[in-house]
């Protein structure tokens, strides 16, 4: 005896254009050069926008995703001051030969080595070396304020 199961309600997701991945080659289809942000750096913006949206004098009652979205920011985003949230993205900014989602990973993941970095980040393998990444990694490192 089989049994029937009733139609599925959800709605089909459209097949992305072309093969998206990222790993050893980044493959990110039309978002390829998108700017992406850390989690430090989504965190500042949520903020900021909803701080001008509380001064305008309107009523503004968050929404229950947005509210835990910042609750996720608040716990995982590495670097809670402005102004390391801004040297961060300096010292990322700097390194050219790193794609924007490759550089937003890194200030998001504050990996300790450049062995991890290259082991979450596989893309970087053949556009850093290990030297030059971990001393980006030890700059990110004195930017972090662990007392936050």
């Amino acid at each position: 005896m089989s049994v029937q199961l009733p139609p599925a309600t959800h709605r089909k997701r459209a097949p992305p254009q072309g093969e998206l991945e990222a790993a050893s080659t980044l493959k990110l289809g039309a978002d390829q050069n998108t700017h992406t942000l850390s989690l430090s750096e989504a965190r500042l913006v949520i903020n900021k926008v909803l701080e001008n949206k509380r001064r305008g004098g309107k009523k503004y009652e968050e929404p229950e995703n947005l509210t835990k979205t910042l609750d996720y920011l608040e716990v995982f985003a590495r670097f809670k001051d402005e102004e390391n949230i801004k040297a961060v993205e300096r010292l990322l900014n700097s390194h050219t030969e790193l794609e924007m989602f490759e550089r937003s990973q890194l200030g998001s993941l504050c990996c300790d080595n450049a062995e991890e970095a290259k082991s979450l980040i596989p893309s970087l393998h053949d556009k850093i070396t290990d030297g030059d990444l971990q001393e980006l990694l030890d700059e990110l490192t004195k930017l972090r304020n662990f007392t936050e």
